[in-house]
Order: structure tokens, then sequence, then C-alpha cells
């Protein structure tokens, strides 16, 4: 299982004008090539009229599925600079539509290969970047007498206190980045002279914000 990638957070859209062209650009986040294939239909029909409706997706937890289409603009000179742009980014299960409207003025091979990565830089801004980092749930059991100072030892802390549960014992939910799950066990237990009963309850993923 994957632990720390970067993705886009979600939909995005923008648009540039370059030379009397229209450049429309459509991200998203998908998981699987059927999604990306869904999505660049839509767009596509959204857009039927367009002249060209370009598209490039990577996904996969090793960037397997990779696909860039020129739909109709010189070879190489449109969904290749786009995928170009998702992997010199880093990103994954992002799929990308480059809508084009023709302005009536030719751009060469070389300024369609600019125009259509920065169009995809843009749709990244509108679409925001994002890293996903493996968290791993931590249950902390103690007796009520330990409760007062491991609450506040774990909010001054760069870990993330998710929910106290008030049952027999009280148990305290910890998010905790997954590779420093040992760290914080140690912590833990120096900290409650080995009172501290501590499993791991669950694994989640936390988005921060890239750009």
């Amino acid at each position: 299982m994957r632990e720390n990638y970067l993705t886009v957070k979600g939909y995005g859209e923008s648009e540039i004008v370059i030379s009397k062209s229209r450049f429309l650009t459509y991200i998203e986040r998908v998981e699987t090539e059927e999604d990306a294939i869904s999505f660049i239909e839509r767009i596509k029909k959204m857009h039927h009229n367009a002249t060209h409706n370009c598209s490039a997706y990577i996904i996969g937890e090793h960037d397997h599925i990779q696909k860039a289409n020129d739909d109709g603009e010189p070879s190489g000179t449109a969904g290749v600079p786009m995928l170009e742009v998702l992997k010199k980014q880093g990103l994954k299960d992002t799929v990308v539509v480059v809508t084009r409207y023709f302005g009536g003025i030719k751009l060469g091979g070389g300024g369609l290969i600019r125009a259509y990565g920065k169009a995809t830089t843009e749709g990244l801004l509108a679409a925001q970047v994002v890293e996903r980092k493996l968290h791993h749930l931590m249950n902390i059991t103690v007796d009520y007498t330990w409760l007062g100072k491991v609450e506040n030892e774990i909010r001054g802390s760069s870990y993330t206190l998710e929910e106290i549960r008030y049952l027999e014992g009280v148990e305290i939910i910890v998010s905790v980045l997954k590779e420093e799950e040992e760290q914080f066990r140690n912590w833990l237990i120096e900290m409650t002279n080995g009172q501290a009963n501590i499993t791991f309850e669950n694994a989640q993923f936390i988005e921060f914000f890239v750009r």
C-alpha cells in the first residue's frame, strides 16, 4: 500500500487564451482507467463542437497506466506535453482534458507544446495539488489518573488527537504518521512509565495542500 503521494484535491477547471485560441482545462482525481475514460468522454460530449479535446492521465501506485491523446493536433504536441506536466509534478491518479477552440492563428509545433503545457499547469492550480499521507490511528488505553497528563502532552505535540472515549479505562485515539509509529509508541511508554496499552486501530490518508 502506498504511503505518501501527490494528487489533485478534486475537480478543477481553468481557461487561457493564446493567439485567439481558447484553451479550457478540466482536471479530476481518478482511481481507475475506466473513471478517467468516463471523465474524458463527459468533457468531449460537453464540448462536442470544439476543435480538439486532448487528454492525458496517469494512474496507479507505480504510474503503470499512462495515456496521452492529441485528438487531431499534430502528433506529440498536445497529449504528451500534458502528460509530461503531470509526471514532472509527481502526480498520481489524475486525468486532464484540454479543450481547444481554434482562433484562426496557427501556433506551430513548439507553440502547441507550450500552450497545452501551460493550460495543464493552470488547470492544476485550479484543482489544487495535495499530498496524501498515510496515518495510523492509534488507540491508547490508560487509567483515568493518566488522562490529564497524556491528553495535554498529545495536544502539545505534532500528533493529532482525534477522539477520547470514556469507558472502563479511557481510550485516546491519536493520528500518527505511519513512519512515526514506533517513535510515538516509545514516547507514550516513557511518558506513562509503561502504563499505557497502545494498539493500532485503523489506517487513513490525510491530505495536506501543497500548492
